[in-house]
């Protein structure tokens, strides 16, 4: 039984998930490694699971990332699954199958309605790690980022800014194998005035969260209709929903990660040997 787990060039040393993975690989006595997706020289057909993990510079190059999933055997999660969740436009659906998400307001323009808010944040629809991500305190800089991200060609989301993230940060709540494995607490990223920042992950403050009754019921049920959206005939083999707390105390979707997120198994409790488990299950 052989598995790998898909990096980039960058990530390999960065992502914190990877040793432990190749540790609760080798204490199975499973061959394990780690490769990079766009290394010509990887024989792919020679494993049994190629799991998506780091692959953190696909937004850049993202029609190049999905050709090469297209083409890979035994990949987890599938092409299908990295091709739908890499453009958070996904959002529409889930919404529309009832999951409550943060107010989202597409491509704004200016003089377009703002709702009735005092900060808001505005990103684009294809990207990770908060980069090109900005949280402004007036109309104004909302549309001119909005227009200038769609000036290059790139699709924009504009949100209220949800103030219990100052405080209370967001919970990331992590899947494995369709069983729900940990939660965690991440500390706030978008600072008043400082505009558009591309660092903001070496800032980024993590440790474990107990989650809610009423967060693990959002979450499931975001990923249920993910998995009827996307007609899948088994649960995911990872993914992360990330939540944060609305005004009136109730949890709300800030998005799915079922591509290459940040699974934070230092924080997992055993989480590493839970998602190698489920990964041999499927072989």
């Amino acid at each position: 039984m052989a598995i790998t787990f898909v990096s980039c060039s960058f990530a390999v040393e960065l992502d914190p998930d990877l040793p432990l993975l190749l540790e609760a690989a080798r204490e199975r006595g499973v061959d394990a490694d780690i490769t990079l997706w766009h290394d010509p020289a990887v024989d792919w057909q020679a494993y049994d699971a190629v799991v998506v993990r780091s692959c953190w510079d696909y937004m850049n190059r993202r029609d190049e990332f999905l050709d090469w999933a297209a083409a890979v055997p035994n990949l987890h999660n599938s092409h299908e699954v990295l091709a739908w969740n890499t453009d958070k436009v996904y959002l529409q659906q889930i919404e529309a199958a009832g999951i409550p998400i943060i107010e989202t307001r597409w491509d704004i323009a200016p003089g377009d309605d703002l709702g009735d808010h005092t900060e808001w944040v505005v990103k684009p629809t294809i990207s990770a790690g908060s980069r090109d991500t900005a949280r402004w305190g007036s109309a104004d800089e909302v549309y001119a980022h909005s227009a200038a991200l769609v000036a290059a060609g790139r699709a924009s989301m504009t949100q209220p800014y949800i103030s219990s993230v100052d405080d209370e940060g967001e919970t990331a709540m992590l899947f494995l194998g369709g069983e729900f494995s940990h939660a965690i607490r991440k500390g706030q990223l978008l600072h008043q005035g400082e505009g558009v920042r591309q660092d903001r992950d070496s800032r980024e403050s993590i440790e474990p969260r107990t989650p809610s009754e009423a967060q693990l019921a959002v979450s499931s049920a975001a990923l249920a209709a993910a998995g009827e959206i996307l007609g899948l005939d088994q649960p995911l083999l990872y993914a992360r929903v990330d939540l944060v707390t609305a005004d009136d105390g109730a949890p709300v979707l800030i998005e799915l990660e079922l591509a290459e997120p940040s699974l934070f198994m230092p924080q997992s409790d055993g989480g590493a040997g839970r998602l190698v488990d489920a990964i041999t299950a499927r072989i």
